[in-house]
């Protein structure tokens, strides 16, 4: 094992696919989740691939760190990762690399899985992904329904040409407290303006 990591060659890319194939085959199904998040690994050197100073989870603070964003596959069979991304902060780019944001990286995993024909109906992560409006705007088009955190601060369309705060926004439930809404519910501001009809409106984050 210690030789597969450290000096073997093999295809990366490749071992990616095929992993995700096997998930699809044994755990595939039509209302499947792809989740988003990023995981941080503490670096003490600068000379390993997009190491930098910045904000990790894995500390909770900015420190020497390198972070990918992952992607996994979770339906009623079981859950399992299909997917990486490396995440080069700006003092960390190789020459002639362009600069990825991370919900940048998450399009272009979701696009990866499409093509691939994995099943799934929802894409869940965190405000980071939330708040970035191409990624809302891919999801849409691709007719994609997310279930996404906003931020306390992020403006929510609130009909015609109003926003609100993310805040001022909470799910109603037509069936009444406790039945348990579905992720289609419409948000409905708490002046009372109810949000946009789509499947793609979530909660406001939570302590917000």
């Amino acid at each position: 094992m210690q030789y597969l990591l450290e000096r073997a060659r093999w295809d990366a890319a490749g071992v990616r696919d095929d992993v995700r194939g096997y998930v699809a085959e044994h755990l595939g199904n039509a209302g499947a989740v792809l989740v988003f998040d990023e995981t941080g690994d503490l670096k003490k050197g600068t000379g390993t691939a997009g190491v930098a100073r910045q904000y990790t989870g894995t500390a909770g603070k900015v420190d020497n760190a390198q972070v990918a964003v992952y992607l996994s596959y979770a339906s009623p069979a079981g859950h399992a990762l299909i997917d990486r991304e490396l995440y080069l902060p700006d003092s960390g780019i190789p020459a002639g690399t362009g600069f990825a944001t991370k919900p940048a990286l998450a399009r272009k995993m979701i696009g990866r899985a499409a093509a691939a024909g994995v099943p799934f109906a929802w894409v869940t992560a965190d405000e980071v992904y939330g708040d970035n409006g191409p990624l809302r705007a891919d999801l849409e088009a691709r007719q994609i329904a997310p279930v996404l955190a906003d931020s306390c601060d992020h403006p929510v369309p609130a009909g015609a040409v109003r926003a609100i705060r993310a805040t001022r926004w909470r799910p109603v439930c037509p069936r009444g407290p406790g039945s348990g809404c579905p992720p289609t519910t419409a948000p409905r501001a708490t002046d009372g303006t109810t949000g946009p009809g789509s499947p793609s409106p979530a909660p406001a984050a939570a302590g917000c």
